[in-house]
C-alpha cells in the first residue's frame, strides 16, 4: 500500500512519497489534488509490551497486512495525516477527513504555501493563500491580477474538473494506496505497542534498496492501519490514519466568500 502524491494544483507540482505501505513506484495519479504538510502527525506512544504472538495469533504478517488493508478500505470515513520529504528538501503532506459520501475537509501546506479544502457533494472549495495561487497559476496570463482576487477566498469547482478530480474520493484514494500489492508482501511481525493510545502490532519490511518500512495495525476491534513509516529511502515519509467511521463535518462556505475561478477575467 503506497501513499504517493501527484498534486495537480496548489503548493507543489511534484511527485512525492507519503505512503501507507511505503516503497515501490510513484503513483500516476492520486487523490486530494493539492498538497500539504501536516505539522504534528499523531505521535507514537509507548514502546514494547506484550509479545506479537498474542495479537493475531496464528496469522502470518502477510495475512495481517491484507486484512488491515481490507478493513481500512471498508471504513466509512477516516482521517489521513501525513508528511513526506521530497528529494529537493521540500516537505509536503496533508491532514484530511474524508468519507464515502463525498464529504471532505482538510488543510494543505508546503513550499511556504497553505490551502484549505472542503467538498460537499460534487462541489469542491479551495481557499489558498497568495503563495498557493501563485504556484497554481504560475505561467498563466494575468496571474497576479487573479491572485489578488482569489487569495483567501473559497474558489469553487466541480469534483470532476481537472485539477480537483478525485480530490476527496475516499474509495479512489484507498484503492490507490494499495495499487502495488507487492509492497505488503514479505513483512515480519514485530512487537506490540500503541499509536495514540490504541494498541497496535508492528509489521516491518526491509527493501533491497535499504529502505525500511514499518506499519502499525490495530490489535483491538477492526485491524485498521494506524500508522506507516518509511526510512532510509529517497522519500522518507510518515502516514497516520485515525478517526475511523467518525462523521466528517463538511459544510459549504458562505456564498459571499465563494468565487468561481472560471468567471474571473484576467
Amino acid at each position: 500500500m503506497t501513499f504517493r502524491f501527484c498534486w495537480v494544483a496548489g503548493l507543489v507540482r511534484a511527485r512525492g512519497g507519503l505512503r501507507l505501505f511505503p516503497g515501490g513506484n510513484a503513483m500516476k495519479k492520486v487523490i486530494l489534488a493539492a498538497v500539504s504538510v501536516s505539522l504534528g502527525a499523531t505521535a507514537l506512544v509507548g514502546c514494547g509490551g506484550e509479545s506479537s504472538d498474542d495479537a493475531f495469533e496464528g496469522k502470518s504478517a502477510d495475512t495481517i497486512a491484507a486484512e488491515a488493508v481490507k478493513a481500512t478500505r471498508d471504513a466509512k470515513s477516516l482521517r489521513i495525516v501525513g508528511k513526506a520529504q521530497q528529494p529537493d528538501g521540500n516537505e509536503i503532506g496533508l491532514d484530511f477527513h474524508v468519507d464515502d459520501q463525498d464529504h471532505c475537509t482538510g488543510t494543505m501546506t508546503g513550499q511556504g504555501a497553505k490551502a484549505d479544502v472542503v467538498q460537499v457533494g460534487q462541489s469542491v472549495y479551495v481557499r489558498g493563500d497568495e503563495k498557493f495561487w501563485q504556484n497554481t497559476l504560475k505561467g498563466k496570463p494575468g496571474t497576479e491580477k487573479v491572485v489578488k482576487q482569489v487569495q483567501d477566498k473559497w474558489v469553487v469547482s466541480d469534483s470532476t474538473q481537472a485539477g480537483t478530480e478525485g480530490m476527496c474520493d475516499k474509495q479512489a484514494a484507498l484503492a490507490m494506496l494499495d495499487s502495488d500489492k507487492s509492497e505488503r508482501k514479505g513483512m515480519k511481525k514485530g512487537e506490540t505497542t500503541e499509536v495514540d493510545g490504541t494498541p497496535a502490532l508492528i509489521l516491518e519490511k526491509k527493501q533491497e534498496n535499504g529502505e525500511k518500512i514499518t506499519m502499525y495495525v490495530a490489535t483491538e476491534g477492526e485491524p485498521y492501519v494506524l500508522k506507516a513509516v518509511s526510512e532510509g529511502g529517497k522519500v522518507p515519509s510518515e502516514t497516520v490514519l485515525s478517526d475511523y467511521n467518525k462523521k466528517v463535518d463538511a459544510q459549504k462556505p458562505a456564498a459571499e466568500d465563494v468565487v468561481d475561478l472560471k468567471k474571473i477575467n484576467a
